[in-house]
């Protein structure tokens, strides 16, 4: 698995000035980062077995992988859904087309066809693990378009002043630019395509961005970059103090995309695991004298994941163990529907430690945001309070986690 440093240093060998590639298709409107990441995900499946096969937009469209998952995932109609072709052809080829312009894809041209190969594997599965590694590529593809292109000094004026006036001057500038160097030539179609690259900087910034075609109120968030905006967090936004999660969601339903939330999990599953192996040589986060020696190969859900479905894909609630401590002690008797509650606070307590460690580590790549933890701690105890703990404070988090488990 590549670090973001690698991502970097990628997108540093190529050079992509618009002015020079005269491609105005170089990111577009479905390029979010949960669509990217599904779609390379998609493309690591149908070239798993074979990374020098040739393929179009339409061979990951319909291919088995793509059909179990897309529909379920964005609830679209059927991917063999023939009033549904147009929709889809932007779907796959909007993301297709960008990673063939950053070099991740190889776009070869057949007449009046186009033909894909990948060009660097450890990329695409990068980008294909997680949408937060989608989102960081992203970014970092975007910055580096605009610094060759010469963009920069107009985005970086925006991101110091935050003002109205800063914002038109961003957004014209940016549909000029693009009506002058590429075959786009309309300002509605550069405005659309102009939320897809000011936002994922803005979020990255902890800046204000846009939205609704306008200077947005306020500081870009996580969930106003991705295409699939039904969150939890925003569920619950509204709670009163004092009710319960199960009380709150049963008097304000809300239809919850469960296949997302599960495809999500597993995938968060697959980034554990690959991290644990690389970063920890494979053992258990749990540290037990008796399993030291064990490969840690079960990745577990604290709060499981039929009871939780909330906080299911979030690295915070999933730890690496062996199968013994998986199996035989965070499960009473191996029955996997059941917890055993003491060991959950011990498990609980160790991962307080593992992201600790993540997050206070100068050197080491960061995959977790404590904000997250207060949040998987918050639905899994299903305590308000937690959310009020002081950023970085792990002594207050252990004392949560004893005052609700260590009973």
């Amino acid at each position: 698995m590549l670090t973001q440093q690698a991502i970097t240093d990628f997108c540093d060998q190529y050079d992509y000035d618009i002015r020079k590639s005269g491609n105005g298709r170089w990111i577009d409107q479905k390029c979010a980062a949960d669509v990217v990441t599904v779609i390379a995900d998609c493309i690591y499946n149908y070239v798993s077995a074979d990374v020098h096969e040739i393929f179009t937009t339409a061979d990951i469209w319909h291919c088995q992988y793509t059909v179990e998952n897309v529909e379920a995932i964005f609830k679209k109609p059927g991917v063999e859904n023939r009033a549904a072709r147009s929709e889809y052809d932007k779907f796959f080829q909007q993301p297709m087309e960008m990673l063939a312009n950053a070099g991740v894809l190889k776009k070869i041209k057949r007449g009046n066809r186009n033909y894909y190969q990948v060009n660097q594997f450890e990329v695409l599965e990068y980008i294909a693990l997680r949408e937060r590694n989608a989102l960081f590529f992203l970014k970092t593809y975007i910055e580096k378009v605009l610094y060759d292109s010469g963009l920069s000094p107009a985005f970086e004026k925006f991101f110091q002043l935050q003002t109205k006036d800063a914002y038109k001057a961003v957004k014209d500038a940016f549909s000029t630019f693009i009506i002058n160097s590429t075959n786009i030539n309309g300002t509605l179609e550069c405005n659309r395509i102009f939320i897809k690259v000011l936002n994922p900087l803005a979020y990255f910034k902890n800046s204000r961005g846009t939205e609704r075609g306008r200077l947005s109120r306020q500081a870009i968030t996580y969930d106003m970059l991705m295409y699939n905006r039904n969150n939890f967090r925003d569920l619950y936004a509204d709670k009163p103090k004092g009710v319960t999660r199960k009380e709150y969601a049963a008097a304000h339903p809300v239809e919850v995309n469960e296949a997302y939330y599960h495809y999500q999990s597993a995938k968060a599953k697959k980034f554990l695991r690959l991290f644990n192996d690389q970063v920890r040589a494979g053992q258990t986060e749990h540290p037990e004298p008796a399993h030291m020696a064990d490969k840690a190969t079960h990745m577990h859900h604290i709060f499981p994941e039929a009871g939780y479905p909330e906080i299911c894909s979030y690295l915070e609630n999933i730890i690496a163990l062996t199968p013994t401590q998986h199996l035989n002690y965070a499960h009473a008797n191996g029955h996997t529907r059941e917890i055993d509650r003491q060991y959950r606070h011990l498990l609980l307590l160790s991962k307080a430690d593992r992201i600790r460690e993540n997050l206070t580590d100068a050197k080491a790549e960061k995959i977790y945001e404590f904000s997250n933890f207060l949040f998987v701690l918050h639905i899994g105890f299903d305590d308000d309070s937690i959310l009020e703990i002081a950023d970085m404070d792990f002594c207050a988090v252990v004392n949560a986690i004893n005052t609700h488990d260590g009973e």
